[in-house]
């Protein structure tokens, strides 16, 4: 693999619009507006963005109803097996 088929970025990902959903929904929302923005933010398909489990963890931590309104993300983009692929964890 080389050096142009690699990308690290730590992006700021605003999940502002998640509190305009019913409160039942605003975890689950903020999941998809991650997605959704890396996904623009790396130029791949949403369905090639994989999302650590500690994201989720970082997301419900304060509850469904109460996600954060902004959070740091390590986000990479690389090749693999043919396609581009994002992997994505909470920044330090």
């Amino acid at each position: 693999m080389s050096a142009s088929d690699f990308e690290e970025r730590v992006v700021t990902v605003p999940l502002r619009d998640a509190k305009a959903a019913p409160k039942q929904e605003r975890a689950d929302k903020a999941m998809a507006i991650m997605r959704e923005h890396l996904a623009k933010q790396f130029s791949v398909p949403e369905d090639a963005v994989r999302l650590d489990p500690s994201l989720n963890e970082a997301v419900w931590s304060r509850s469904r109803s109460k996600p954060p309104s902004k959070l740091r993300v390590r986000a990479a983009r690389f090749e693999e097996e043919g396609e581009a692929v994002v992997e994505a964890e909470p920044a330090e």
